[in-house]
């Protein structure tokens, strides 16, 4: 349980800075998770490891562009604004840059649609604004907003869309859910058309997904909490192949939050929403997925964790090693583990 247990070094020539031209070329390792066996292919041969009567449950949130670059109306001085939560109407919390220049009343100005007054100072750069605009809130963020990538990616993304997944929905990430990346519409319709039920939950992916674990025993960590939505359809579909014993593979630690939350709460799928903040590492039993396609995580992070507990630590950590040997690439923008 202590947190240096999930610690691994990783250069950052590791780090994939940018998406590869076609989502579905990357990289794919196979792990056994009962035996720490590993192959390696191409992400688009994920239909090899699926069969008829599978299903593969993917988190359809939508990333909001919540980066706003603006302005202070009495010096000029640039500010920019990350859109961390709606606290109610047009009031947010948002994390300001330089927040030091900022003051209650002080007014910025993004666009001639768009400003806010700060209403309060939090600690750490945190504020809370009132927005005020012309026409509908959320149309004017896509127009104007750039993508929040994570801190470890130092490029600029010439493409928006490709920090979305080809199903996103629901507006309202502060971050992709990265496993679902790789799937293009294509890739999807084959796997559909093999008999693998396809089926979505929502979880907006808040900023607590990058925060590091900073206590030495893990159990000590404050999970962050996350917005999630199932419906009655999905519920029913999950139940009869639980029912049917037949796999249900998560698309993504996020997918995999929302299913371990629902079915612990309910003892089996239900038509709900709520707030989870599962936190999940060695020792937990999973009920409700029986394998994970996922990322490569962060040392010390716990996602690293909950892949962790889905396959031996020991497992896990050295698939990590193979993939650097493998040159694979890691984080958001990296390639791929299926874990069955």
């Amino acid at each position: 349980m202590n947190i240096n247990d999930y610690d691994y070094e990783l250069d950052e020539k590791y780090i994939a800075q940018t998406p590869l031209k076609v989502r579905s070329e990357s990289k794919l390792m196979i792990l056994n998770k009962e035996n720490g066996d590993i192959e390696h292919t191409k992400f688009f041969n994920i239909k090899n490891y699926l069969k008829k009567g599978d299903v593969l449950v993917l988190n359809d949130t939508k990333v909001l562009p919540a980066r706003l670059m603006g302005k202070k109306i009495d010096t000029e001085a640039n500010i920019e604004i990350l859109l961390l939560k709606n606290i109610e109407g047009d009031i947010w919390e948002c994390l300001a840059r330089p927040g030091k220049r900022l003051h209650i009343g002080t007014i910025i100005k993004f666009s001639d649609d768009l400003t806010c007054e700060v209403m309060e100072k939090l600690e750490d750069g945190i504020v809370r604004v009132n927005f005020k605009y012309t026409g509908i809130f959320l149309e004017i963020i896509e127009k104007i907003g750039l993508m929040p990538l994570p801190p470890y990616i130092h490029k600029s993304l010439e493409e928006q869309d490709r920090y979305q997944t080809v199903y996103a929905k629901y507006l309202g990430s502060a971050a992709a859910p990265t496993a679902g990346l790789h799937f293009t519409k294509e890739l999807l319709a084959e796997i559909k058309e093999m008999g693998v039920e396809i089926c979505y939950v929502t979880l907006h992916v808040g900023l607590g997904t990058f925060r590091p674990v900073e206590v030495e025993n893990i159990k000590d960590h404050h999970m962050h909490s996350e917005y999630y939505e199932m419906t009655k359809n999905v519920a029913n579909i999950l139940n009869k192949a639980k029912k049917e014993h037949r796999c249900i593979y998560a698309v993504g630690t996020t997918s995999t939050r929302v299913l371990e939350t629902v079915m612990s709460k309910y003892h089996e799928f239900k038509e709900c929403t709520g707030n989870t903040d599962i936190f999940i590492y060695p020792g937990y039993k999973f009920l409700a997925i029986d394998g994970l396609i996922t990322n490569f995580h962060l040392p010390k992070s716990t996602l690293l964790m909950l892949v962790s507990a889905l396959a031996k630590r020991e497992y896990i950590l050295n698939a990590y090693e193979i993939a650097k040997e493998k040159n694979y690439r890691f984080f958001s923008f990296g390639d791929a583990m299926f874990i069955k």
